[in-house]
């Protein structure tokens, strides 16, 4: 089995799930091809593991000589399947498999933005060219087989992970950065300023807190600081207590600083990279219920799930912990081994080679 593998690498952290596939994969004897920059973190250990590794990525959608370049490695090649991960890497890809025998894998990770009605969809997860596509979500699979209907191709297969990836990050002390008390029931969430995150209905539910408790937040992402944002934290008793610090590079360092992860989207996220970070460092989540992270938390025995939009019911959650500090410990252990027994990275390698062989066979 020959896989071509078209992504961006460039992060090590962010990717790391994503390109461990294809190591496990080249462990288990398949000849694996990525094209991606060659100078980025993953491409010296993808190298070290024998995969070829092509320096280049597709820069446009739909350029004609990058389209050529793809198709003719295809062919010198014999690639048996094209994984394509990013838009400009399916875009062109999909062009480049035109009048070749080669399986095209789109992969999809966010529920939304793809709609039989919309032409552009067509060029891309609805093109008739694509043999399958891999969802991170039974929620993602289900919102694209409304899409495709009959012609259904999809299949989920979540994004492993490893706990012993976090097993040296070290606390960072954003305790004594922010003076926050060292007694404090300290929340944690990581997120960029998308409408999707939910962002307000997180600020009202610590505004519905009782008063004067002893709870602080931080929120890491860039763009937070909106009029809308700062409103509400003005409008609440916890105005102190609630800190905007911006992106961070140690943002996995702090969460493992926090009491609980917090996460307050209303829609389109498939199985976030953070909750799972977050759970494999023994911090207890509370998520709310909207496809694919709902998939991810059992209420009440590996963290907290509540309604979507719902402020007071993310108030209540909080609460529920900061009262009750041992059940608080023992969701976090019990989330930290949900991951490890039903979320390992080496369950995702045999899914993906299963899958990879039965689309050959078909």
């Amino acid at each position: 089995m020959k896989i071509l593998v078209i992504s961006n690498y460039q992060s090590f952290h962010t990717v790391r799930p994503e390109a461990e596939i294809f190591i496990g994969l080249a462990k288990r004897g398949v000849e694996v091809h990525v094209m991606t920059a060659g100078e980025s973190e993953y491409a010296k250990k993808f190298r070290e593991c024998g995969i070829s590794v092509i320096d280049f990525h597709p820069q446009k959608k739909r350029n004609t000589q990058e389209i050529a370049y793809i198709r003719n490695y295809i062919t010198q090649h014999h690639i048996d399947i094209l994984q394509l991960f990013n838009n400009k890497a399916i875009y062109a890809g999909i062009l480049a498999a035109k009048h070749s025998s080669v399986k095209v894998v789109l992969y999809r990770g966010y529920t939304g933005n793809i709609n039989k009605y919309d032409p552009a969809s067509y060029l891309k997860h609805l093109n008739p060219r694509v043999d399958g596509i891999i969802c991170n979500s039974k929620g993602v699979q289900q919102y694209l087989d409304k899409q495709l209907g009959k012609n259904s191709k999809t299949i989920t297969i979540n994004k492993g992970h490893k706990v012993e990836w976090y097993k040296d990050v070290r606390a960072y002390d954003i305790r004594n950065e922010l003076h926050i008390p060292s007694d404090a029931f300290l929340l944690v969430t990581t997120a960029n300023n998308r409408s999707m995150k939910g962002v307000p209905y997180l600020l009202k539910g610590i505004n519905a807190l009782p008063k004067n408790e002893n709870i602080h937040l931080v929120i890491i992402g860039a763009g937070m600081n909106t009029a809308q944002n700062i409103r509400l934290i003005k409008q609440g008793a916890y105005a102190n207590k609630i800190h905007l610090i911006g992106y961070r590079k140690n943002a996995l360092e702090i969460v493992k600083a926090a009491d609980a992860f917090v996460l307050a989207s209303i829609k389109g996220e498939s199985i976030t990279k953070s909750v799972i970070e977050a759970m494999s460092m023994e911090i207890t989540p509370i998520i709310t219920d909207i496809s694919g992270n709902s998939e991810l938390v059992e209420d009440g025995v590996s963290g907290v799930v509540v309604p979507k939009k719902n402020y007071k019911a993310i108030s209540q959650a909080i609460l529920d912990l900061y009262i009750n500090r041992d059940l608080c410990s023992y969701l976090g252990q019990q989330a930290k081994n949900h991951i490890k027994n039903n979320l390992h990275a080496e369950k995702t390698v045999e899914q993906y080679y299963a899958y990879y062989q039965e689309l050959l066979r078909s």
